[in-house]
This record gives structure tokens, sequence and C-alpha cells, in this order.
């Protein structure tokens, strides 16, 4: 290779690794900062590897026993098998054992165990988990535990420098670090997601693991990335330790999460929408229905008012009010901000606790065997979930999926399990109105 060849890829190099990856803060609170050692060092106790296993039924992996009769393939064991999978948690509370990680790491384990940063190993339960903010408390019984403060998430700025610490790969007590790129980002329109956007290096692992800004201090839980290949690309998302601090208080203290409610039907505001209603903004949440003694009811909202922001925080659409509104507490004192009569005024409004119902889906239908949903008195939900499908399951083979809200059957809309059961009884062919992320599609079941 020539040697203008050998300066031109060294440039390039030196540009790709100048643009990649963000560098050392020049001070920290006024002082020099020449390594990020001190802080690491600082926080890395705090941080944990989590080894979650289950048993898995064998039952449940083999072929369709018609198909190996067919193909005459031997009989495959019976009985269950060990999974193991990993994860990352940062201790809270040394005192009391607590640790904070995400929901999807610890779901249907059967047995939980923590790894310390000096290779103690010990046994964890679960305290409360959730499955909408992808968080779960665990506890442990030990001494000498370290903890991480939490820190105030809401004061985080895009461009923050934050070091993220995790398990990657099984590689424990991985540091590595970057920049906020973004506040506020829902990535999936499911649960309740107000995520920091991150480019500091999340792997499969880091899951449940710390964001720790350049105090030492707790801001966020690593919770997902996105990714082709399924490592790092430089855009992770971690959960701001605002809604994982509320919901471990809602654990601790009803060991449950009470879910704040408003009690309103809400439709989203565009341009097209408002100059129809003749409306002085283009963008908020607007008020369709008000349930009869709600919170919105108290505080004096009225149908055709739209809300454009909560405790100052803009609000630009109907899924943004379901976010802000689903992420509070019930009992909390929220202040809104909605525009009537071309004015915009103030109210304070204090939470409702929504009430989930649930019901199998073959006390609906035949064909939605297999099925759990969930609906809420919230009417910000918009819909019925559909919680779990059955592999295999008369709901799964008509499509049916985990995660889906129907809107409508048979071109009706419902808000609720009662509605539903209503219309569905006495029909043999039902089409559903789904809601699928970003997508709205027609299910017939039969």
């Amino acid at each position: 290779m020539t040697m203008k060849a050998r300066l031109f890829f060294s440039s390039l190099i030196l540009l790709f690794a100048a643009t990649s990856f963000a560098a050392l803060p020049a001070s920290i609170e006024g002082a020099p900062v020449t390594s990020l050692a001190p802080l690491v060092e600082k926080a890395s106790p705090a941080v944990v590897n989590i080894r979650v296993s289950q048993q898995v039924s064998r039952d449940s992996q083999l072929a369709d026993e018609w198909l190996r009769r067919f193909y005459g393939l031997p009989e495959a064991p019976r009985g269950s098998r060990e999974v193991a999978s990993a994860g990352s948690g940062v201790i809270v509370d040394a005192k009391r054992g607590f640790i904070l990680t995400n929901h999807h790491v610890v779901e249907n384990a059967d047995k939980i165990q923590i790894s310390l940063l000096d290779g103690e190993i010990l046994e964890a339960e679960i305290i409360g988990s959730d499955a909408a903010t992808d968080i779960a408390l665990l506890k442990v019984e030990a001494d000498g535990l370290v903890e991480m403060p939490i820190g105030d998430s809401d004061k985080v700025r895009v461009g923050d420098f934050v070091l993220a610490i995790g398990n990657p790969f099984g590689l424990s007590h991985t540091v590595t670090s970057g920049i906020v790129s973004a506040l506020g980002r829902t990535i999936s329109r499911e649960g309740y997601e107000d995520f920091i956007q991150t480019d500091a290096s999340i792997n499969p692992g880091n899951s449940g693991g710390a964001l720790v800004n350049m105090r030492g201090e707790l801001v966020g839980i690593n919770s997902a990335i996105i990714s082709r290949s399924g490592g790092n690309v430089g855009i992770g998302f971690a959960v701001p330790t605002e809604i994982a601090s509320s919901i471990m208080r809602q654990i601790l203290d009803f060991g449950e999460v009470r879910r704040g409610l408003l009690g309103v039907t809400i439709s989203g505001i565009d341009p097209e929408v408002a100059e129809a209603l003749n409306a002085t903004v283009d963008s908020g949440a607007l008020i369709t229905m008000i349930e009869p003694g709600s919170a919105a009811e108290d505080a004096g909202l009225r149908v055709d008012d739209i809300i454009v922001a909560v405790n100052e925080k803009k609000i630009s659409d109907a899924s943004e009010l379901r976010n802000a509104i689903g992420l509070k507490g019930s009992g909390e004192s929220i202040n809104i901000s909605y525009i009537r009569d071309g004015k915009t005024r103030n109210v304070n409004a204090t939470l409702g606790e929504q009430k989930a119902a649930q019901s199998s889906g073959t006390e609906i239908h035949p064909g939605l065997a297999g099925a759990t949903f969930a609906s809420s008195t919230a009417a910000d939900s918009g819909g019925i979930e559909v919680t779990e499908v059955a592999e295999g399951s008369p709901a799964a083979q008509r499509g049916l999926r985990a995660g889906d809200i129907i809107t409508a059957l048979n071109r009706r809309v419902v808000h609720n399990l009662q509605q539903l059961t209503e219309l569905a009884a006495n029909n043999r062919i039902l089409f559903l109105t789904v809601k699928r992320g970003d997508r709205v599609l027609m299910l017939q079941i039969r």
C-alpha cells in the first residue's frame, strides 16, 4: 500500500472514531477529567449480573403428533428442561436489598441469582413487576451491599455524557460511554414509554443495567436497542428513573402498580381536524367523552377541551397524553393545560385508579379461545388489550397476537370487555378491528 493510500485510510479511521464515539468530557463540576476510572469504581459495585432460569416443558417444543408419525420421527423425550438467560440490575437500596431491573429480564423466572462485582452469588426474589413500563423490583438478603444514588432524570439534557454498565453477552460489569441522544422516545406504542435515547453501547445482556450520569447517579434503566443485527448500532433506550422510581414506590406502598386514571376518551388533533373544529391549535388531545365521577369531571374538564400540556410538558397527540397519565400513579396531582374557546387555561387534577378487568377468550367466543383480554375503566386506553395468546390456540390460528388492541367488533366501537362480550354474544362470525403498532387491520373470527 502506498504512503498516500495509508494516509487516506488513516484519515478515514480517525474520522470514524471522531464521529462514532463521544469524547471524554473536559471537566466534571469544574474539576478537570483525565479518566473516568474514579466514576466507574464508584458506580460499578452497585450493578449486578442477573441469571434467570426456568423450567420449560419439552412437550411444548415437540412437533405435532401427526407430523411426527407421518414422517416417522423418533419419540421425543418427555418432561422439562432448564432454560437460562442473563441480564443486569442496579442496587438502589443497600439496607433493604432492593434491585431495579427490567420486567422482561425476570419474566416467568423460576429461579433468580445475582452476582456482585466481587463474585458473590445471591438468591433474589421478585417483589413486583410491571410489563407496561418494563420495570421489576427484586430483593436479596445480604450485608455490605453498595447502592447507587438515584438521580433526577427530569434534569437530563440531550448532549449529557453518560455511562452504561451491565452484563452484555455475559461479559460481567462492562462499561461503555456516550451521550444522551434524545429524550421522550416512544418505540413500540405498546405499554407506557418515555425513553432516554443514548449512543452508549448497549447490547443483549445490558437489559436492566445502569445508565449513569457524570455524578455517578442512576438516571435510567437500560431496556432496549434498535438493531437489525442484534448488536449495538448506537441506538439504545433507557427507562428514566422518574418512571422506575414511581413504579418501585407503588410496588412497595401497595404491593402492585396502581396506574393513574384521568377518565377521558380522546382523539388526536391535526391541521385538518383543527380547521374543521375552528380550533386555535393543530396539535394536542381532544376530549370526546368524560367518565362520570372521574378525575377529569372533578377538575371541571369538558368534552371539546383540547389538552396541550401535562405538568408543563407539551402534549402533541392522544398517544402522548395516554403515556403522560399512565406513567403517573393513582392519587398523584397533575397540572393540565388545555384550550377552551380559544383560550389557554390550567387546572389541577388528582388522578383516580385504573381498574383492570380480565377475561379469557373462551368466555367471549369459541374462536377466541386461548387468548386473554384486559380492559380498563380508563377510556384513555382506547380499546381492549390482548394480553396473552397461547401458541397453537384458536385465537392464535386466527391471527391474534399479544399486544393487539381491539377497537371495534363488527364495525361497532368497543371500550371495555363488557361491550366486547355483549356484542360477541350470538354471533358466529366476528370481525375485529385491531391496532397493531402503527397498523390497523381487520381479523375474521369464526
